[in-house]
């Protein structure tokens, strides 16, 4: 081992005995806050995988338009539909956490703001964390936009407008709980059915297929031609659908135990919640006396589940909170989510817990680097991250709570945001070309 490789390995081991160390003052403080610790080690375990993984949704969809490359777009969806296969066996099992959001187009012009915004960004919501751990100054200008934008928006009377004179008046539905499939598959059966093979596998596989025959098979069969008599068969597809799937082996494992964890991160949480008896950490807060942190339903976020942006908006709050602004008299904190302190918001745990985990991933595979961004890349981050905060709000989730949670869950309003998301990114890496192209012909006038 290298002197670098072990004064990283040291510095991965600090993060984590930082993290162990908290967390026992945490329990030893009150039994309830075991409910935060929770929150930290599964935020470690994902920012752990996105790490390793290269886990990025801004990165699926910018290589796959801007030079072809489908690997990240297979990982996706392997976690969503191993996460999906959870879901609906604890949601059988009456251990589920999940509920489906509002279903509108808004949903699709979210998406579409906050897929412009990743890719100029250069990362999503969970991008932007993982990246951060990395040491990467853009994603932590892209993470400032997508915490005062948000809090700044939720904070204005048109919200509440759209809230209450829209997003509200929606329906919110999940295909198991349908007429249809709910009287054909009554019992367990209807969650298999309905959220997991129509709301996930079916759909995946579809896109699965668009995928391999827009971007993968000509080059694939290229290859494969070269080294084969005859033409092409079936069986070469078959092959070529195959190489689509192992074309990166890393990703594939990281999309894999994502779908895995993201499941046990359910089910643990509906098990806290029947322990303490609580369906929301903001019950608990009010218990120990915290009642300044809730909102007037008494509550505060806590999805029960991998999701992003919403504590994040929270920060936001707490920040302009200290300097004098009233960030509660509105619905989006005032009655649903709260605003409480930093070190007592749950979700907010989590998201620490994914700059950590990435951080003592990349630190142990020489990754980290602190990286301070000038020019075009401050513009990019900080714009990109306000497009994000903004596509969030509206279409009320970002590309873990409005797409990829929301599929796996049964919710086809999760479809919506990705139509939108992959439209927006389209439109940003169309944008991102002609700019490149427009500053080069500049610089070889001026040469």
């Amino acid at each position: 081992m290298t002197m670098e490789e072990k004064r990283n390995a040291i510095c991965a081991f600090i993060v984590a005995g930082l993290l162990i160390l908290i967390s026992l003052l945490y329990y030893r403080t009150n039994t309830y806050y075991i409910y935060l610790v929770v929150y930290i080690w599964f935020g470690v375990a994902y920012g752990l995988l996105l790490q390793y993984g290269r886990f990025c949704f801004a990165s699926a969809f910018r290589d796959l338009f801007a030079i072809g490359v489908p690997r990240m777009i297979v990982g996706i969806i392997t976690a969503m539909t191993v996460f999906s296969l959870v879901t609906a066996l604890l949601t059988a099992n009456k251990m589920g956490t999940f509920h489906p959001g509002p279903l509108g187009i808004h949903e699709v012009i979210g998406g579409f703001i906050f897929g412009i915004g990743m890719v100029l960004a250069g990362g999503c919501a969970s991008g932007t964390l993982y990246k951060s751990g990395e040491g990467n100054g853009t994603s932590m200008l892209a993470l400032l936009g997508i915490i005062f934008s948000q809090a700044i928006l939720v904070n204005t009377s048109l919200f509440d407008k759209f809230l209450t004179g829209y997003a509200f008046k929606l329906p919110t539905i999940t295909l198991a709980k349908t007429k249809i499939i709910s009287d054909m598959f009554p019992g367990s059966a209807k969650y298999f059915v309905g959220n997991f093979l129509i709301n996930t596998v079916i759909p995946s596989i579809l896109l699965i297929l668009v995928v391999y025959f827009f971007w993968f098979r000509k080059g694939f069969m290229k290859r494969r031609l070269k080294k084969k008599k005859g033409g092409k068969t079936l069986g070469d597809d078959f092959a070529g659908l195959w190489g689509l799937m192992a074309a990166s082996k890393r990703t594939s494992i990281a999309g894999l135990l994502i779908g895995i964890v993201s499941g046990l991160h359910v089910w643990t949480m509906k098990g806290m919640q029947i322990k303490f008896g609580a369906s929301n950490f903001g019950y608990l807060l009010t218990r120990m006396g915290h009642v300044a942190d809730v909102s007037s339903r008494g509550t505060v976020f806590d999805p029960g589940y991998w999701y992003i942006t919403t504590q994040e908006a929270q920060v936001g709050a707490w920040v302009l909170e200290k300097f004098g602004f009233n960030m509660r008299h509105n619905i989006f904190f005032g009655v649903m989510n709260g605003v409480p302190e930093l070190w007592r918001n749950p979700a907010l745990w989590m998201s620490i817990g994914i700059i950590a985990g990435s951080m003592m991933m990349a630190l142990l595979n020489k990754e980290f680097a602190i990286k301070i961004p000038r020019g075009e890349l401050i513009v990019w981050g900080l714009l990109g991250g306000i497009g994000m905060g903004i596509g969030a709000r509206v279409a009320l989730g970002c590309n873990i709570g409005a797409f990829f949670i929301r599929i796996a869950g049964g919710d086809p309003g999760g479809w919506l945001f990705g139509i939108g998301m992959v439209l927006g990114s389209y439109v940003s890496v169309k944008f991102f070309n002609w700019w490149t192209a427009r500053k080069m012909a500049t610089e070889m006038e001026a040469f």
